[in-house]
């Protein structure tokens, strides 16, 4: 297994990170779903047990991939943050993060991101969708979309017999992708294990045998 995966999706070289991002070289674009900045601190505020670090452990990670790929843009497919409590607290961590990296950050609103308050935040929102190249960029599938859809939202995993758990995957379907969710602190939505996918898996990737099926 490797770290990532090479594909060719509607007629672009992209590459498929074990961390969960999307990776286009030619635009120097690093593609990510899900976010959900403070989602530990709104569990805990809500009085569920949550282990803290989550979302510090999310950004080390998106750090480490900006400086690998060398992309200067950062595009974040929706769910950016998980709740409005904690505000303090994530807020904090992600300046800390824009401090480290001069790029730019686009943002795709999810289902979560409502209320955000982005001012302060180094972001442009880039409202529900966008279409760059062959692609459309947005929250949610859109199955009637100019291009082919790379999305995010709904957290796309399988379970492997072998491991005898589940993983998070990049989901193919005919005219679009589904990226997984990048917070470590999500569940999922099971796919089929017969279905296209690339699964991440501590730091490697796997792909089904019908990946091998043109996109």
């Amino acid at each position: 297994m490797h770290a990532s995966c090479d594909v060719a999706l509607a007629g672009e070289h992209v590459q498929l990170l074990a961390q969960r991002a999307l990776f286009w070289p030619a635009q120097r674009l690093l593609a990510i779903a899900d976010l959900h900045l403070g989602k530990d601190d709104v569990f805990r505020d809500a009085g569920i047990a949550m282990p803290a670090g989550g979302t510090r452990g999310d950004l080390t990670r998106l750090s480490e991939m900006l400086t690998s790929t060398g992309a200067t843009r950062l595009r974040v497919l929706g769910d950016f943050i998980h709740g409005t409590r904690g505000v303090a607290r994530w807020r904090s961590d992600w300046q800390d993060f824009r401090a480290r990296h001069d790029v730019r950050v686009e943002l795709l609103l999810g289902n979560h991101d409502r209320g955000l308050d982005s001012n302060g935040l180094g972001v442009e929102v880039m409202g529900e969708g966008m279409v760059e190249g062959a692609f459309h960029f947005s929250h949610d599938q859109q199955h009637d979309a100019p291009g082919l859809c790379i999305s995010g939202h709904v957290h796309p995993v399988v379970r492997l017999p072998m491991f005898d758990r589940s993983f998070p995957v990049f989901h193919l379907q005919r005219g679009g992708l589904t990226l997984p969710a990048f917070s470590a602190m999500t569940g999922g939505w099971k796919v089929p294990a017969s279905d296209a996918w690339v699964a991440c898996i501590e730091g490697h990737v796997m792909a089904s045998p019908a990946f091998s099926t043109p996109f």
